[in-house]
């Protein structure tokens, strides 16, 4: 019990991202319990910030009428925790997220102490923090907080087995590769519910073209019928030279990401970061552990090959790949196939580049290859769900079985046939290099702005750059009317960066007004 005039309560929490608010609520009442205390005692909530916006952790802030208090990484390391871990500290800075939380949303110093250390579940960490008077000649009146068997861990010497905990030490709090990121999230978040300017969402503005709208609208008397993509497909494999068993159509290139990890047969998959984080979560979801390859910003995030396992049997690779905006040469990509291995190659903007340089979409040559494309971004088209996936027949066999009946609506039929014509990608070629021209007045834009770092021979419809206190960058932006991409949900990067769509010259010089604007509110 919170005794001799304690003043307060605060627990700590740890968390993996993802984790759903029941676990933490859990967690939170068993500690409560511990400490003889109710939720009426609780004053705050305080975790990493990185987690602070963590829909888990933001619940149980709610549940229990408290708000949520977020500290850096650089903030909780230099707050001494009684039970230290070595993986958290190596993969965030802290030691402990939990108690070392705990403790400064209860004040810090001699004042401050445990009611209940790191306690903790598969994916939650918690502790319970209090300040308290001091006593006359007492120098820590904190240990007065905690009973004869709290400071201990269980499974570690000494560790009393009344405290009951079926992981180890090392299991606690840990922000590994595995979950330091939200695969979940998408630049549309960034818009949703707001009226902003948007430069988070990679699809192009002004789209889809009239000609475009009124095929899908013509489409609409037909609804009545079950969908048909015969000729679709056709249109779509004589737009790549390829037979239509080597085509599967989809909805959108998400939906291929699922269907692979589903139907083909995957001992290692490994995915090459940082890029579209879809992949690797439908990977997980079915129960893989999943592989990653980081490539880092030294090298201009370029592909080493080298750094690919050998026995990995599934390769995922963007080309270009988002959010970097890097196009790596084709021929780079296709040294990773081997006999064994699948190697899928997401071009969701390969339409973007002129001339679709590099595109290993139509190759026969390339075993295990499965190339999958997107209508989203170019024909504007999100809301309408089409893509397709180029592949061996076998393997397009294995992905169609597990589609369900009829997957592809029939207005989006009609719109992959009328964007696979001659006039289409006559258009699409003219927007590419448009597309270009409008990225190389951004980045010269960027380049007066020393606080502003961009990552070289970008090639896609967004550049990626660097700015130390990015994210607090992006609010600032918000306010003045322009939502940008964040980057710390992509593996490989961290709250520094920003992704920002390529737009018109005018939307772009308010853009660049407004950044200059957010850079000076920072000082």
């Amino acid at each position: 019990m919170v005794s001799d005039g304690a003043a307060s309560a605060h627990l700590g929490v740890g968390a993996r991202a993802g984790v759903p608010v029941d676990e933490v609520l859990a967690l939170v009442e068993a500690v409560l319990r511990e400490a003889g205390l109710t939720r009426a005692d609780v004053r705050t909530l305080a975790t990493l910030d990185a987690r602070a916006a963590e829909p888990g952790i933001t619940g149980a802030a709610d549940v229990l009428g408290v708000p949520v208090r977020a500290f850096t990484a650089e903030e909780l390391a230099a707050v001494p925790v009684p039970h230290p871990s070595a993986r958290p500290l190596a993969a965030t800075g802290t030691a402990s997220v939990a108690e070392a939380a705990a403790l400064l949303a209860a004040g810090g110093g001699a004042s401050v102490g445990l009611l209940v250390p790191k306690r903790k579940t598969r994916r939650v960490t918690c502790a319970l923090a209090a300040s308290v008077p001091v006593l006359p000649n007492e120098d820590a009146p904190g240990v007065r907080l905690l009973p004869r068997t709290h400071g201990y861990i269980a499974g570690e010497p000494g560790s009393p087995p009344t405290i009951p905990t079926p992981h180890t030490t090392a299991a606690m709090d840990m922000h590994l590769h595995t979950d330091a990121h939200d695969l979940r999230h998408h630049g549309d978040a960034e818009v949703r519910d707001e009226k902003l300017i948007d430069l988070a969402v990679n699809v192009r503005t002004n789209t889809p073209p009239d000609w475009l709208r009124e095929r899908i609208a013509d489409s609409l008397t037909g609804l009545a019928a079950y969908p048909d993509g015969r000729a679709a497909r056709a249109a779509v494999a004589e737009r790549h030279d390829l037979p239509s068993n080597r085509v599967l159509l989809t909805a959108g290139a998400a939906e291929a990401f699922v269907l692979i990890a589903r139907a083909l047969p995957v001992r290692r998959p490994v995915v090459v970061h940082p890029q579209f984080t879809e992949p690797e979560a439908a990977l997980r979801d079915v129960g893989h552990e999943v592989g990653r390859v980081l490539l880092r910003e030294e090298d201009g995030f370029r592909l080493d090959a080298a750094a690919v396992p050998e026995d990995a049997d599934l390769v995922v690779i963007g080309n270009p790949t988002n959010p970097t905006s890097v196009l790596h040469p084709a021929a780079s990509i296709a040294a990773l196939a081997r006999p064994w291995r699948t190697l899928v190659v997401d071009e969701a903007f390969l339409d973007a580049v002129p001339g679709e340089r590099e595109a290993l979409a139509g190759r026969t040559d390339v075993p295990g290859l499965v190339v999958l494309r997107s209508l989203t971004k170019t024909w504007g088209l999100a809301g309408l769900r089409i893509g397709y996936v180029l592949a061996e027949p076998a393997t397009i066999a294995a992905l169609e079985r597990t589609q369900p009946l009829w997957p592809v609506s029939t207005p989006a039929l009609v719109a992959a046939e009328a964007c696979m014509s001659r006039a289409a990608l006559a258009e699409a070629e003219h927007a590419a290099h448009r597309i270009g021209v409008e990225r190389a007045h951004l980045l010269a834009g960027l380049a007066e702005f020393d606080e502003v770092r961009t990552v070289p021979g970008s090639e896609g419809p967004f550049v990626l750059l660097r700015i130390d206190g990015a994210d607090a960058i992006r609010e600032r932006l918000r306010s003045l009317g322009f939502a940008a991409r964040r980057g710390d949900t992509f593996p490989g990067l961290d709250r520094n960066w920003l992704r920002i769509a390529v737009r018109d010259r005018v939307t772009t010089n308010r853009f660049l007004q407004a950044l200059d604007q957010a850079l000076l509110m920072g000082g």
